[in-house]
């Protein structure tokens, strides 16, 4: 998907995110080894020992050698703290393929297994099949270890951006493989659970920037994403996974760490002990088609969690899931009633597909990409789409189209707001908008203030694909938000904006 960038919105955000011209900086490796080969390590093994400490969660090794003009070769391989025939020992052998590679719990780089992290005394294994007598190799490794206290985090050489630039990017955030309940037609035509791979390339077919796989409980596909990742070098890959109970659903993005998803056990006795223990992962946790009926026909899936929900452990909700804008079962109206309590919540969709070569509509699974969420981020990595969810800079296309995009800009006294961001305008003061509507020619504008029209004068036809809209609002000094819509003819949402937050109390 080509990002798109527009001026105004680009310079804005900028300006409201300090870091968002900034590369991510190369994290110091928590451990170097250096050493030296020569032409009496021919056709041998070496092992080299580093010590990992309790509490980690991630092993990632970068390693390099000298001498490849000469012919020099060395292989790569891991073991564990038992040696290489010990429990969880031998832990993987890349050969000479790899200069990098990770291992944690539920993922490992191709060549290489995943599972725990013991503390203790581990080995890189060298081998080395070629090195002529007379030469020398100096070889330098560089490890990495991921912690607990930040289960989301992986040095930035692991995954750098695939893009650099800030801009739009397109998304799916609801998606189903194999790994739970993903179904496709295998070659005799039996419907049988579908390779994640299948998913993955219906939403590079698509043109998306972005998805997250979000199997049921479980995070057993972060391990296929991990191999599938440097092939679709254009679209990127975020682990998410559905927390699934009986009284909701909500997507985790951004970590694989284990969660205890038995709302109602003895464990976990309510969802707000879920979010709390949710909340030290750093991920984003969205509640899903929260209108949806439960019962029989799809269990749990409504939103029916008691004791009410401290809302403020929760960070977006899917306001559109699938086909469902416009019916009984949208998710909208609860997205707005949180935000009428004054709960900056972002509304993303997702198309919860379930079968990657679908491409009609049905309620409750979409094609791949059917809605997108656009969101603005500084660049193309899985921190940057989560803090532009986070932050609110988001709109939802609920069409799924490649091309239309919806932005508001707001200014008072100097100070700049764009979706998601808060304004304060003082009693009497006036704040000025700007609405840019692309590629929605046909279409219909619509202003809401605290979910209610606005400046009727501005609601108008967009009668251009490149569409400008001014107005103003007279301050009370209260609380309110306010955020743009595109319509169809029919009145439907095809653009699903974010709010500009006027004087927020939270």
């Amino acid at each position: 998907m080509k990002i798109r960038l527009f001026r105004s919105l680009s310079l804005l955000l900028a300006c409201a995110l300090p870091f968002a011209t900034h590369a991510a900086e190369v994290e110091k490796p928590d451990v170097v080894l250096h050493g030296e080969l020569a032409g009496k390590d021919h056709q041998t093994y070496r092992t080299l020992p580093f010590d990992v400490p309790a509490g980690t969660t991630r092993i990632t090794v970068q390693f390099d050698y000298s001498g490849r003009e000469e012919k020099t070769a060395v292989d790569l391989g891991l073991l564990g703290p038992d040696g290489f025939r010990g429990q969880d020992g031998f832990r993987g052998w890349s050969g000479g393929t790899r200069k990098l590679f990770t291992v944690s719990a539920t993922d490992a780089t191709p060549s290489y297994l995943p599972g725990a992290i013991r503390p203790g005394r581990w080995q890189l294994l060298l081998g080395i099949p070629n090195i002529r007598k007379e030469s020398h190799s100096n070889y330098t490794a560089n490890i990495w270890f991921g912690h607990a206290s930040d289960p989301a985090w992986e040095p930035a050489v692991l995954n750098p951006p695939l893009r650099k630039e800030a801009g739009w990017y397109r998304g799916d955030l609801h998606m189903h493989t194999a790994h739970s309940d993903g179904g496709c037609k295998n070659q005799s035509g039996e419907r049988v659970p579908c390779p994640l791979f299948f998913t993955v390339q219906a939403a590079a077919q698509r043109g998306l920037d972005f998805i997250a796989i979000t199997d049921h409980n479980t995070v057993s596909h972060a391990n296929a994403m991990r191999e599938l990742q440097p092939y679709f070098d254009q679209l990127l890959l975020i682990p998410g996974r559905e927390v699934t109970t009986f009284t909701g659903h909500a997507n985790l993005f951004g970590t694989t760490a284990l969660v205890d998803f038995r709302v109602g056990s003895k464990e976990v006795p309510d969802w707000n002990a879920l979010l709390k223990a949710i909340a030290p992962l750093h991920g984003v946790i969205s509640i899903n088609h929260a209108i949806r009926p439960s019962g029989e026909v799809c269990m749990g899936c409504g939103w029916t969690a008691k004791p009410p929900v401290d809302m403020s452990l929760v960070q977006a909700v899917e306001a559109v899931n699938g086909s469902d804008i416009g019916t009984p079962i949208s998710g909208l109206p609860f997205w707005e009633s949180q935000l009428a309590k004054g709960y900056r919540l972002t509304a993303i969709g997702g198309s919860d597909n379930h079968e990657a070569f679908q491409h009609e509509a049905r309620i409750g699974t979409n094609p791949t990409g059917v809605p997108a969420t656009v969101v603005y981020a500084r660049e193309l990595s899985m921190p940057a789409i989560l803090d532009g969810i986070r932050a609110g800079h988001v709109f939802i296309d609920t069409e799924g189209s490649r091309d239309r995009v919806l932005e508001l800009s707001g200014e008072a006294d100097g100070a700049k707001a764009s979706m998601g961001d808060a304004l304060r305008v003082p009693a009497n003061g006036t704040a000025s908008f700007d609405v840019h509507v692309a590629h929605a020619k046909g279409a219909s504008l619509a202003v809401l203030l605290d979910g209610k029209p606005f400046a009727p004068a501005v609601a108008a036809q967009v009668d251009t694909d490149d569409l400008h809209r001014k107005f103003s609002w007279n301050s009370d000094g209260k609380a309110h938000w306010l955020r743009v819509e595109v319509r169809d003819a029919a009145g439907k949402a095809l653009l699903v904006g974010n709010p500009i937050y006027l004087n927020p109390t939270r």
